[in-house]
Order: C-alpha cells, then sequence, then structure tokens
C-alpha cells in the first residue's frame, strides 16, 4: 500500500532516516561520514542527474563557510535570481538544510517533497548504501532542479574532496579559513586539512582563498597551478569594501569575523559579475541591503544571535578552537568596554572535540554554567567543570537549566547594581549561550518559541 503524506508520516519518515542512516548530528563524523564519490554519483544518476541542472557556487572551509554562503545567497537571490542555498546542520528543523530565495521571499523544502523522495528511493538509499550526508545531498540537488533555481550555493559537509557535494562543477569555488578541526579524518596539520578542501577546485574553475595563511597558501597554489585561477581575497580590493564599515555596522551577523567573511564575499560578487547570468551584481543599491539583512532574509540563526535585550543573550555555534578564540575575545572586550558589567557563559561541548586547546582561550573572570544538550555525543557537564578547573562555575543537568539559571543570575546581578548606582549609569551583565550547536539548537527556542 502506498504510503500517504501526513505530517505525522512526515515527521515518522525523517526520525527513521536518522535512525537507519548515521548522522552526524547523532553519532559524530567518525561514524556518520562516508568519504568517496561513487554512491553519490551513482544515486544523482537515477535521479537523473539534477546536480547538472543549476549553477553552483561551491564554498568549503573550516570557519566562515555558513556566514559566506548566506551572504551570497542573500546576495544572489536579491539580484532577481531564483537562488537555492544548501547548508548543514540545521538548528531545529531538518529542513532548514535546503532554502530557496526568490521574488516571492524564502522558503524552505515542503514536508511533503521530502515525504514523498524518502519514500520513492528509500530502497535505493539501502541497495546503495548512501550515508545520511548523501541522501540530504541528493535530495536538495533534486528539489533545486525541480524548483528551476537559476543558482545554488552548496556548502560543504565536510572537507571537500571527498564530500558528498564535491560532485557538481560549480561556476566559482571558494574555501574560507582553515583550522584544526575534524583533524581524526582531515589530517593533523594545516596543510593537510587544506589539501582535503581543495579538493573541491576544479579544471577551468576560479578558485577564491578567503584568508592567505603561510602554512596553507602553497598548497591552494600547487592545487589550481596551471589548472585554475587563483584568487586570495586578502590580497583583493573588492568593489565595496570602501564601504565595509557602513555594512558591518548595520549588518544582523554582528561577530567580530564577519569582517574576513565579508571580504570574501565582496570578492566572490566582483568574481561573479563578468559572467552573464550575474552582471546585476553591479547595482550596489540591490546588493548592500541584501547584505545588511542576511539573518532576517535567509533565516539564519545562531551566529553571535541576539536572542534577547533583557538580559542580554547572545548565542553562537562557534564551537572549535579557530572559532572560540575570536567568539572570547570579543565577549572580553565587550565586558573590558564597560558596555557589560560581567559575563555569564552557558557552555557545552561534544566529547569528540580538542577541549584541552579551547580551555586556554576561555575568559578567566565569567562565570560558567556547564550544560550537557541532549545528545548521546554531548561531554557529560560535570567532566567539562573537572577540566575548565573554573571557579566561578555551576553544573546543570540540561541546556533549558542552564539557561534559566543564567538569566535569573544576570537579572540579579542588575538589580544589585542597579540598587547602588542611578538608573542612567546600570551596566549590564552579559550572557552568551555557545560550544556547540546542539547547545545553541535549544537554547534558541527558549526565547522564541514559535522558531
Amino acid at each position: 500500500m502506498e504510503a500517504k503524506f501526513s505530517h505525522a508520516a512526515y515527521s515518522a519518515a525523517v526520525s527513521e532516516l536518522f535512525v537507519r542512516f548515521p548522522s552526524v548530528q547523532n553519532q559524530g563524523f567518525a561514524l556518520a561520514y562516508k568519504p568517496g564519490l561513487e554512491r553519490m554519483e551513482s544515486f544523482d544518476g537515477l535521479l537523473g542527474n539534477p546536480s547538472r541542472s543549476f549553477r553552483a557556487i561551491h564554498v568549503a572551509g573550516t570557519n566562515g563557510k555558513g556566514s559566506v554562503a548566506n551572504m551570497l545567497a542573500s546576495a544572489l537571490s536579491a539580484i532577481g535570481l531564483k537562488t537555492g542555498l544548501y547548508t548543514s546542520p540545521h538548528i531545529l528543523d531538518f529542513r532548514e538544510r535546503m532554502r530557496v530565495r526568490d521574488a516571492e521571499g524564502l522558503r524552505l523544502v515542503s514536508e511533503e517533497y521530502v515525504f514523498n523522495f524518502l519514500k520513492e528511493w528509500e530502497s535505493s538509499f539501502t541497495e546503495l548504501k548512501l550515508s545520511f550526508f548523501e541522501i540530504t545531498t541528493a535530495l536538495a540537488f533534486k528539489w533545486f532542479a525541480d524548483e528551476g533555481v537559476d543558482v545554488a550555493v552548496i556548502e560543504t559537509g565536510l572537507g571537500g574532496r571527498l564530500d558528498a557535494t564535491n560532485i557538481i562543477t560549480p561556476v566559482l569555488s571558494i574555501i574560507t579559513t582553515i583550522g584544526l578541526d575534524h583533524c581524526e579524518l582531515l589530517g593533523n596539520s594545516l596543510a593537510e586539512i587544506a589539501a582535503e578542501k581543495a579538493g573541491i577546485i576544479k579544471p577551468g574553475v576560479p578558485a577564491l582563498i578567503g584568508k592567505t595563511q603561510e602554512e596553507t597558501a602553497l598548497v591552494f597554489e600547487e592545487k589550481s597551478w596551471m589548472v585554475s585561477p587563483l584568487y586570495f581575497a586578502d590580497r583583493m580590493n573588492p568593489g565595496l569594501w570602501h564601504r565595509r564599515k557602513e555594512i558591518l555596522k548595520a549588518m544582523d551577523l554582528q561577530s567580530e569575523v564577519q569582517s574576513e567573511n565579508l571580504r570574501t564575499v565582496l570578492a566572490a560578487l566582483d568574481l561573479l559579475r563578468d559572467l552573464p547570468l550575474f552582471s546585476g551584481l553591479s547595482d550596489s543599491e540591490t546588493i548592500v541591503p541584501a547584505l545588511v539583512h542576511t539573518a532576517a532574509r535567509m533565516g539564519f540563526h545562531g551566529r553571535w544571535e541576539r536572542l534577547s535585550s533583557n538580559p542580554y543573550v547572545l548565542c553562537d555555534i562557534g564551537h572549535n578552537a579557530q572559532a572560540l578564540s575570536h567568539n572570547f575575545a570579543q565577549l572580553r572586550g565587550l565586558v573590558e568596554s564597560g558596555r557589560f558589567s560581567s559575563l555569564i557563559i552557558v557552555y557545552g561541548v561534544m566529547a569528540d572535540k580538542d577541549l584541552d586547546s579551547i580551555i586556554p582561550l576561555m575568559p578567566n573572570d565569567a562565570i560558567y554554567i556547564f550544560v550537557s544538550p541532549q545528545t548521546p555525543r554531548a561531554m557529560p557537564a560535570a567532566e567539562i567543570q573537572r577540566r575548565c578547573a573554573r571557579q566561578r562555575s555551576f553544573v546543570v543537568p540540561s541546556v533549558r537549566q542552564g539557561v534559566q539559571m543564567a538569566v535569573a543570575l544576570a537579572q540579579n546581578l542588575s538589580e544589585q547594581t542597579s540598587r547602588s548606582a542611578s538608573a542612567e549609569s546600570v551596566v549590564p551583565p552579559l550572557v552568551y549561550i555557545g560550544g556547540s550547536t546542539f547547545v545553541v539548537a535549544e537554547a534558541i527556542p527558549l526565547f522564541h518559541p514559535n522558531f
């Protein structure tokens, strides 16, 4: 009997997908990652090769690739192009991984489309021994093809060379910053990891590197030598770079690292502008607002996102040493500037992360609330506290309770300050929630129940 769509049937089908095919979110990269392109190419062929039906921009890198991908998609859709965006992981809704933005606005893939795809092709999943990420990538490509998108911005899952997304031949390949993350799968040095990311560079396709790093620049130069035009964004002076202060000040992505990401995006727009489809990118008065409102236009969450103003609460999904070094430095700066009186950090981490490299970066004078999100991959909060050895720290069993404690503590600190100072001179505390996508995913709905 043919399965019929309903919301309950959709939910069951997606739950089954997570159970039958190990996902990074449930079981980590070591079990979920299946390198190689043969399975993906075979399945793409069964689907009618949807990966070849749209122009694509391919984005890899350790940090910043999500922000770069969303900014690009926002800009491309603003000039009238029907734009697809594929990213991972999702925060709350599986369908966040694939989005289309056009003249009618932003939309996620429908539950019915996902359900029908999973049911129609489930036998192929098993026959081809596909991974969770291969299935979701193929789903995105098929939906983009059926939607008739003009262009799709495709973010890699892990690495690049053997990533499921690497069956595409894009019009531009972009590699953001390289850091030491997922070393057990990609290599133990920046050069080794860069070599895996460089796998998305294709013959004849321009490649843009976001940042010149001494250990990785030579890798990219060797990969592209006599094969692809190579550009480094930080060696370029993009057309709109002179307006960076204006854009960054107004942008709804407020982390300090967005300056680097913005330069990469502006450089990419310069390179794309020479192609006929992208001639509209010369309209700066259209592009600037699209960049400024990237998060709102693309439904982009968890990147230095303000969840509350009273008390002031920020969240960010940065989870490795490279990303957190920027985040913790910015948090310290906000307190040292006098904008905030103190810092409360709700922190959780996955057990496979290099916590030893993160601990020295953590602000010493913050109050810590250590939590364990609801995933078997999470490091127990008590273990984090033991290893971090912070004097002012608490252990709570859940993200919800950790956030509640942080908010209550912030309110108490504000009340104490207000009793001893005039209203005009009261400086509030700052609450930061982070360390893992999973922590942020559980925190956001506590502030936005309808998310």
